[in-house]
């Protein structure tokens, strides 16, 4: 299955960001988007950043993320 997941945008250079969720930071290439900028939201996958999100859909999408999780670890 693939997913993508939602990040922060720490720092952008050229093509690559630093991107951060929960502490952990990757370089992704956000080659793919226009006018991504330190604070924006990107779904990332793959390596690359897919599209831009506002915050509440971010921590929306995080927050039920976490839920599928929590309730696989009660399940097992």
């Amino acid at each position: 299955m693939c997913v993508a997941v939602p990040m922060k945008v720490i720092e952008v250079d050229d093509v690559n960001c630093v991107a951060e969720i929960d502490g952990v930071r990757k370089t992704i290439c956000v080659m793919t988007l226009d006018d991504v900028k330190p604070g924006d939201y990107v779904m990332a996958h793959a390596g690359f950043a897919i599209a831009k999100v506002d915050p509440a859909t971010a921590d929306e999408t995080l927050r039920l993320m976490r839920e599928i999780v929590e309730s696989e670890e009660r399940d097992r």
